[in-house]
């Protein structure tokens, strides 16, 4: 090898004693430097050469590059420098010789360092005595280096102004990756932490996120203000390490000072706190706030405090968006007038405790009447009065049920039977309630199941209740009834017949039929009834007696309704045109449709849809109907009127009506229930009534009209009565549109 010049021996000029003042000028390592501390800069010298370590490590003896001063590691080859860069961290620089194992070794190594140890921000000076082997120019375009020097240029002064450069590069490429990571890591953090469902949680998880920030385990804690108010607001709702312990515990009751202190600090500052300890403030809506405090065991430079601030910037959304989340799910979960566990809670409980449903049972409370309380007294008063029920259920039964509101007006209770049952609850409402100064008597209609027996689950459950309750409803109100399984069955057979019957309305597989109506004495054709049946996918018939009344009770029975009435007016258009003009069509209408406040829009739109006048319709109601609301039944009957078409009373002499009541009707037509054709025959009561309905309906110029009429016999005797017209198997069974047209035809005179 080539003899390398001494560095101690070298010429030192002046023009480079100038250019050092000009870059701030060598720091001398003194006494108070060395009192600091401060960590050295970390600089690796490859050399084959044992000379080129010595002169340099002598050369730079005393120096303070940026405040700190150098520590020299050494590798006599590029093969052990190798070695020392994969295990050795953070090197500053590499002050590597070009020429050594071969002529470009130190090459090789810069390659090294670049590509696989992927170190970035460690500074490379080459060095070389035989500048030729690599030139200058094209060297620093192909590598990443810092500098490329001949030996003989570095003088003390030199390699000190070399130095400096480096190592200021070195800590600005540092901390743009210091900062870099840093940014990942709160990126980072916040995705993390917003999957942590719950202020417990969130606050754990920002915890752990500060201390990985600032690489320290997980020592601290977060103190949450609630409002601002008090200090007694405060609690600590997450800790770790050492203060895992105060979890919970009002932010007044740490017994460490130290701790207590620099959390109410921060919370009344509203400022983060890095002088006594490091002290997150992070300022929440609505005068909330959290503080969070880890014991990071050093001060914080600038840098680690702009960090930890951009995190609690970043974090502060998530504390509101934790907040927000609780908010949501307290409404989710919780009734927030009564403050009790609403329907979807309550379920959640049920199926806690079917894990062990021996001795347990639900009950479903209902407030009788409590609509009329609220039309009576305002809805404020009816809310006053639920808050009387919920006091004093609690008071009857004790801490150890579960109450929920499952409605408006309904409670769920959960409990041992000792405690949940019929007598204790009818017992709960015995005493009058005293609400806003008024004395209140109040009745419950309880249904209720007993957990061990019932082998549903979930909502299920409270279906079962609510199941009982309904048949409880139909005794009378204030009393209690247990669920069975064949209550049950009932049910549910009962609302998948009306789930078929939906879907069936949907598919367009109800139709209807016509039964023909007739004079009596003569057998003439006048008039046919509308029937609504109902055939199955399978192909099977559902009797009417089963599902209209399903139909009524969930109010699909006004748009089947409506459906009857326009596909009826449609065939009697039909009808006319084949030369019927003096026919008639009878469709019978519900309650539900006859409440409705579009029915006589409905009724007009469907006549002249069909283009048919009301003249040939008549609408037929049932007694009880007629006379539940007598002035609305009178508006409704006038506006029918108006269209031309008639009424008639079903089912007449199954009701309750009176002689003046009747009267105000003025109906056309009073139709013989069946059950009285067929007791005529035997029965003198049977025959009594009929006569009494005839004599009723001829006395008040009405036509009289019995159904169910199947023998001659029947017919014989009806007319006797002074019956007018008839309907049964006797004259025609109900059949479809086409057969009706048929029919009609072959009981057309001949004449005609």
């Amino acid at each position: 090898m080539p003899e390398t010049p001494s560095l101690a021996d070298s010429s030192v000029e002046h023009d480079d004693d100038d250019l050092l003042q000009f870059l701030d000028g060598p720091e001398h390592h003194d006494d108070e430097a060395a009192d600091l501390g401060r960590q050295p800069w970390r600089i690796l010298i490859v050399d084959d050469d044992a000379d080129v370590h010595k002169a340099t490590e002598l050369a730079m003896q005393g120096l303070l590059v940026e405040g700190q001063p150098l520590a020299f590691l050494h590798a006599n080859s590029a093969a052990a420098a190798r070695t020392m860069l994969a295990s050795e961290p953070d090197l500053a620089v590499v002050l590597l010789d070009v020429v050594m194992e071969s002529e470009d070794a130190g090459l090789q190594l810069v390659r090294f360092i670049r590509d696989e140890l992927r170190l970035r921000a460690v500074r490379i000076v080459l060095r070389t005595g035989q500048p030729g082997y690599a030139p200058e120019i094209e060297t620093v375009q192909a590598y990443d280096i810092n500098d490329y020097k001949t030996k003989s240029e570095l003088t003390r002064t030199r390699l000190y102004t070399v130095l400096t450069a480096a190592i200021r590069s070195y800590r600005q490429i540092r901390a743009l990756e210091t900062n870099r990571k840093g940014l990942e890591l709160i990126v980072e953090a916040s995705t993390e932490l917003s999957r942590l469902r719950g202020l417990h949680r969130f606050a754990e998880g920002v915890v752990t996120q500060l201390c990985a920030l600032l690489g320290i385990l997980p020592e601290g804690l977060v103190c949450a203000q609630v409002s601002g108010d008090t200090e007694d607001q405060a609690r600590i709702v997450a800790a770790a390490g050492q203060y895992s312990g105060l979890i919970n515990a009002p932010l007044g009751g740490v017994q460490v000072q130290r701790v207590r202190k620099l959390l109410e600090r921060c919370l009344v500052e509203k400022r983060s706190i890095y002088d006594e300890g490091t002290c997150m403030y992070f300022g929440l809506s609505n005068g909330r706030a959290m503080a969070a405090l880890v014991d990071v065991g050093r001060p914080l430079d600038g840098l680690d405090q702009q960090l930890l601030q951009a995190f609690c910037s970043n974090i502060v959304v998530g504390f509101e968006n934790v907040v927000l989340y609780g908010q949501l799910l307290d409404h989710a979960y919780n009734d927030q007038l009564l403050h009790l566990p609403n329907r979807t809670r309550f379920i959640e409980l049920l199926e806690q405790n079917l894990k062990k449903p021996e001795g347990i049972t639900l009950a479903l409370i209902d407030l009788d009447d409590f609509a009329e309380i609220n039309d009576a007294f305002g809805h404020r008063f009816g809310d006053q009065v639920l808050r009387a029920v919920v006091v004093r259920l609690a008071d009857q039964l004790g801490f150890n049920t579960s109450m929920a509101r499952v409605s408006a007006d309904a409670f769920g209770l959960l409990g041992p039977e000792d405690l949940v049952n019929a007598d204790s609850i009818h017992a709960a409402f015995a005493e009058p309630f005293i609400v806003a100064g008024e004395r209140l008597q109040l009745s419950a209609t309880t249904g209720l199941v007993r957990l061990a027996e019932s082998s549903s689950v979930g909502s299920e459950l409270l279906l079962d209740a609510q199941i009982a309750l309904k048949r409880a409803k139909q005794q009378h109100r204030g009393s209690s009834q247990y669920f069975s399984s064949a209550m049950g069955v009932d049910a549910r057979e009962r609302f998948k017949l009306l789930k078929g019957l939906r879907a069936s309305f949907e598919e367009k597989r109800l139709f209807v039929v016509y039964q023909p109506q007739v004079d009596l004495p003569t057998g003439r054709p006048i008039a046919a009834e509308a029937l609504l049946r109902w055939r199955t996918a399978e192909g099977q018939f559902v009797p009417p007696d089963q599902f209209i009344p399903l139909a009524e009770q969930s109010g699909l029975i006004v748009s089947i309704g409506e459906f009857v009435l326009r596909s009826s007016l449609h065939q009697l258009r039909r009808l006319l045109d084949q030369g019927h003009s003096d026919f008639r069509i009878a469709v019978n209408i519900s309650m539900a449709q006859f409440r409705h406040p579009e029915f006589i829009t409905t009724l007009c739109s469907a006549l002249a849809d069909a283009g048919v006048s009301g003249n040939s319709l008549e609408l037929e109601i049932t007694e009880s109907m007629a006379m539940e609301d007598i002035d609305m039944v009178l508006r409704v009957l006038a506006e029918i009127r108006n269209t031309g078409a008639t009424v008639a009373i079903d089912d007449f002499g199954t009701g309750f009506s009176s002689l003046s009541q009747l009267r105000q009707l003025q109906v056309e037509r009073l139709k013989i229930d069946r059950a009285f054709v067929r007791e005529a025959q035997n029965s003198s009561a049977g025959s009594t009534i009929a006569q009494m309905v005839v004599n009723l309906g001829c006395g008040l110029g009405m036509r009289v009209i019995a159904e169910g009429i199947e023998t001659e016999e029947q017919r014989q005797q009806l007319l006797a009565l002074g019956c007018h017209e008839g309907q049964g198997y006797l004259f025609a069974r109900p059949m479809p549109a086409e057969d009706l047209e048929r029919w009609l035809m072959e009981k057309r005179p001949a004449s005609a």
